[in-house]
């Protein structure tokens, strides 16, 4: 729910559920969201309170690098562009090097170098994020189309119709007499 909530932007219930979820696990996993949480309600100070949190070392490599990226946001947001940088020089920002989390590192570096006006570098940071995504496959899934299935339904029938199976007769089966023999006519005694 609170994955969901933050995708929709709705920040004040993710910020809730988020907090839920870290209490009753006691699991940081989830503390780039946080951050990015209390960005999108407009306060960047409390976003860098909530990642300082944390034992940055004690956390998983793509959470830490999620929480890099939310922290240099939040230093964005309160228009500390030199310091936004900063919060993105970790070990992780290797440009040879290409793993699941590199093509976001490498575009929040290319944004903040971009705002720092530093377009050569910035060029550079960009085109090895395309380069990480491309390596890794991303954006290589086939375009998913999702129907509402609903429109169509009141229009056809609700059920399918079902032919009654043909039961073969066996070959030692007598004729049954009850039915009349189809190479004679039915009534060819009445109509002489």
């Amino acid at each position: 729910m609170a994955i969901t909530a933050y995708a929709m932007g709705d920040f004040a219930l993710a910020l809730r559920e988020l907090r839920t979820y870290r209490r009753i696990s006691g699991s940081d996993d989830q503390i780039a969201l946080i951050v990015d949480s209390e960005r999108g309600m407009g306060r960047p100070d409390r976003a860098l309170e909530e990642a300082r949190s944390v034992e940055r070392a004690a956390l998983p490599t793509a959470t830490r690098v999620a929480l890099a990226i939310a922290m240099s946001g939040a230093r964005l947001d309160r228009g500390e562009t030199e310091l936004a940088l900063g919060e993105l020089e970790i070990p992780e920002l290797n440009p040879d090097l290409a793993f699941d989390w590199s093509p976001a590192l490498f575009s929040a570096r290319a944004a903040v170098l971009e705002d720092l006006g530093r377009e050569e570098e910035a060029a550079f940071w960009q085109e090895r994020a395309e380069v990480a995504s491309a390596a890794l496959g991303h954006g290589d899934d086939e375009e998913l189309i999702i129907e509402d299935a609903y429109e169509d339904l009141a229009e056809e029938p609700m059920g399918i119709e079902i032919a009654e199976p043909e039961i073969a007769e066996p070959d030692n089966a007598e004729p049954d007499d009850t039915e009349p023999d189809s190479t004679e006519p039915e009534d060819a005694e009445k109509s002489e």
